[in-house]
């Protein structure tokens, strides 16, 4: 039996999370399998504006909507690397497509066709990801680390960073007040 994949579902962190760098996050999870699981933590700003990243790789940004966006703090592996989540997917040299409309993009040409203009509808720019060796995520999710709801895209793209744990939390039909962090005690 083909084990349930969790690919663009949201992961949402238990209110009771006690890692600094996980706690209140909102993860997109990108790639689940049996090898492991990555994600894009999409709702903590890295405090770096787009023209500062993009002034790094020296593809200074003409649009000044683009210049003033947010990069984010996508997770702690790999956090010199930048991360593109993207609709529509389009063709670039390396994306991993999550649905048939979006994906996530590592190569440098879709940050060159944002910088010319020609930037994807939607996208969320992070350095770094969250990462989980094969059998990790599951571990945490059955210690009541994290809860799991399918992933509305609406709420990565079109919701600024703050309402985006809320959000997500409200796609699971329940006031997450009454949570517990204990489990298995009646």
């Amino acid at each position: 039996m083909e084990p349930l994949s969790l690919s663009n579902h949201f992961l949402i962190a238990m209110p009771g999370m006690a890692d600094p760098l996980f706690a209140k996050s909102l993860v997109y999870l990108c790639e689940h399998g049996e090898h492991g699981a990555m994600g894009l933590i999409i709702n903590k700003p890295s405090g770096i504006a787009m023209a500062q990243l993009f002034d790094q790789i020296d593809l200074p940004l003409e649009d000044e909507h683009t210049r003033n966006g947010q990069v984010y703090f996508g997770g702690p592996v790999q956090p010199d690397r930048g991360f593109v989540l993207h609709a529509p997917a389009g063709n670039w040299q390396s994306s991993l497509m999550i649905t048939d409309d979006l994906a996530l993009t590592t190569s440098k040409d879709v940050l060159a066709a944002v910088a010319a203009g020609r930037c994807p509808d939607k996208m969320l720019i992070s350095l770094g990801y969250a990462g989980w060796s094969g059998g990790q995520l599951e571990q945490e999710i059955s210690d009541n680390g994290w809860l799991t709801v399918p992933a509305d895209p609406a709420i990565i793209f079109d919701l600024p960073c703050e309402a985006r744990y809320d959000a997500a939390m409200a796609l699971l039909g329940f006031d997450p007040a009454l949570l517990s962090s204990d489990v298995g005690h009646a």
